[in-house]
């Protein structure tokens, strides 16, 4: 389940389109927030026989303010409720070929931005409290559907460090 909705969750980022801000979600057990929400499992369409056991709803969270990833991700603590969290994030990926040239007093951000090689990827990245994980990995392409879900990579550990910080919020 966690796969699927990390999926979802990048679906739902690609939609807004590029150039987004970093964006968090509590993941939360389906069928417990449909028994404890009623009016908001009625407006999102969710009837109890429905609901797949082991389900899971992302919750958007408010904007993530400024400073580095690291230091916001370090500052946030879920309550038990939550069975997870995930993130989605764009960031720049570089050829492994191409860290060996960086200047050595080289801003790596700036440089990694210039660098003719650089790709733009969003990932989103899904762990649960019991260890598992997921991510979601688009690549941004000219002529590509911002949306098409076969231009997504999905693997279980395409961001380790990403997710490690994830589920350290939740512990």
């Amino acid at each position: 389940m966690l796969e699927t909705t990390v999926v979802d969750i990048e679906l739902h980022a690609a939609r807004a389109g590029w150039d987004q801000p970093a964006k968090l979600f509590a993941l939360v057990d389906t069928a417990e927030l449909a028994e404890q929400e009623p009016a908001l499992a009625q407006r999102l369409g969710l009837a109890s026989a429905t609901i797949a056991p082991g389900s899971l709803t992302p919750i958007e969270q408010e904007a993530l303010g400024d400073g580095s990833l690291d230091e916001i991700l370090a500052q946030i603590a879920w309550p038990p409720e939550v069975l997870g969290a995930a993130l989605v994030h764009e960031v720049l990926i570089l050829p492994p070929s191409a860290e060996e040239a960086r200047p050595e007093h080289a801003d790596p951000l700036t440089w990694a931005s210039e660098h003719a090689q650089r790709r733009e990827v969003r990932l989103a990245v899904g762990v649960l409290r019991d260890g598992s994980r997921a991510s979601a990995l688009r690549v941004r392409a000219a002529q590509a559907d911002p949306t098409a879900l076969d231009d997504v990579l999905v693997g279980g550990d395409l961001a380790p460090n990403l997710a490690d910080a994830l589920l350290e919020t939740l512990t």
